[in-house]
């Protein structure tokens, strides 16, 4: 794989935290913080930035080295046990290097997570995914690949099992989440109120560097949230073998009838 003229690879770590030993372990959590140093004000302790083998037994994690080996970005999801939907594959902490971004490395580390979890867990039926985020672009994209995604543009209502994954993420996920304990959860609409006010996540609105390409969509997924409160909007959804060709689909009818539009007499 190459960015830009730097070659990189990408490796998996499948709940690292069974099969690492204690040294092993240690350097790639360093690793790691470096690697999130680059991107956070302040390194907040959850998930893969804690070090603790209890957290890596339950991560999944794609992260991306340069030629000479040094970590450049790295994504963790985490597993999240639900009773009736089993797993859910939450997609968690994303974080590149700032000279190591713009050539699509979020998104070749985010596909190595979630195609390295269906071949393991299930090459037909789908998989449900969450997603916690203000970052428009990281929700956009979500809202685009993903299949049966709620809150998004292509799905008005969400199903019964959408609404009890998100209310067993209300109710017994938070930490994992890093979704403060004084949040409310506005089920309606699938938004945590001042989830992340005043730290380390909390993005502003109209910062470029956090928006979709997609105008429409960040106008959707902005009108969800108040940025100035710290809300952040949490996406359910699914993820298959199918999802892809699904997706382009769905890009190519929405190019035809965009062209429709614009080429229509006044």
């Amino acid at each position: 794989m190459f960015f830009a003229s730097k070659p990189f690879t990408v490796e998996l770590y499948h709940r690292p935290g069974l099969y690492m030993g204690e040294a092993d372990l240690k350097r790639f959590h360093e690793e790691i913080i470096s690697v999130a140093e680059t991107c956070l004000t302040e390194i907040p302790y959850y998930q893969c930035l804690t070090g603790e083998v209890a957290q890596y037994q339950r991560l999944i994690i794609a992260v991306a080295r340069d030629r000479k080996g040094r970590m450049i970005g790295f994504c963790s999801a985490y597993l999240l046990g639900m009773a009736e939907a089993g797993e859910v594959l939450h997609l968690g902490l994303t974080c590149v290097r700032p000279d190591a971004r713009g050539g699509g490395l979020t998104h070749k580390l985010t596909a190595k997570v979630v195609i390295g979890h269906l071949l393991r867990t299930s090459w037909l039926a789908p998989v449900w995914i969450s997603n916690v985020a203000c970052v428009l672009s990281s929700l956009g994209n979500v809202g685009l690949h993903f299949e049966d995604v709620y809150p998004s543009p292509f799905l008005s209502e969400p199903t019964n099992e959408h609404l009890a994954i998100a209310q067993m993420i209300n109710e017994k996920y938070r930490w994992e989440l890093f979704i403060d304990k004084g949040a409310t959860f506005d089920q309606k609409n699938f938004v945590f109120r001042a989830s992340v006010k005043g730290n380390m996540f909390q993005k502003e609105e109209h910062d470029a560097r956090y928006r979709h390409r997609e105008d429409w969509v960040n106008d959707f997924y902005a009108s969800l949230m108040d940025f100035k409160n710290g809300d952040e909007v949490l996406q359910i959804g699914k993820i298959s073998f199918l999802a892809y060709p699904k997706h382009l689909l769905r890009s190519f009818k929405r190019k035809i009838a965009q062209t429709e539009m614009t080429s229509a007499p006044a």
